[in-house]
């Protein structure tokens, strides 16, 4: 099984700095005007999982629901953790507090240009 997650932005070249920059994503596709859409996959090589972010001129996508709306990415390695974070701060991001203070006492949560937040949890999913 794969599993895409895909949501509208209205901030294409943030959202693209922010998942391919900061946190590391290659952009694995992409696509214009199909149906009057345009869209752009991240994710890596091999994984099951990857991102699509799209864009319909004209539609509005908004913004997040909520501050609880997340992704939580587990590190295992405290290093490799510390180097998903470190190159979130080089990109300009800076982690903001958790809605759930449950992330913040093994986690950094950064917020996209969509108001969505991505949580880097150094720990092991088990």
């Amino acid at each position: 099984m794969q599993l895409r997650v895909a949501r509208p932005t209205d901030a294409w070249d943030e959202i693209l700095r922010f998942y391919r920059d900061g946190l590391g994503f290659e952009v694995i596709d992409s696509f214009k005007d199909h149906d009057g859409f345009d869209g752009i996959m991240l994710g890596h090589r091999g994984q099951q999982y990857h991102f699509e972010f799209t864009r319909k001129s004209g539609h509005p996508a908004g913004r997040a629901p909520t501050q609880d709306n997340l992704l939580v990415f587990y590190y295992a390695d405290a290093e490799v953790w510390e180097r998903a974070v470190a190159r979130m701060t080089q990109h300009g991001y800076t982690s903001v507090p958790a809605f759930n203070p449950y992330w913040d006492a093994r986690g950094k949560t950064f917020e996209d240009a969509d108001g969505y937040r991505v949580v880097l949890q150094q720990a092991a999913w088990e």
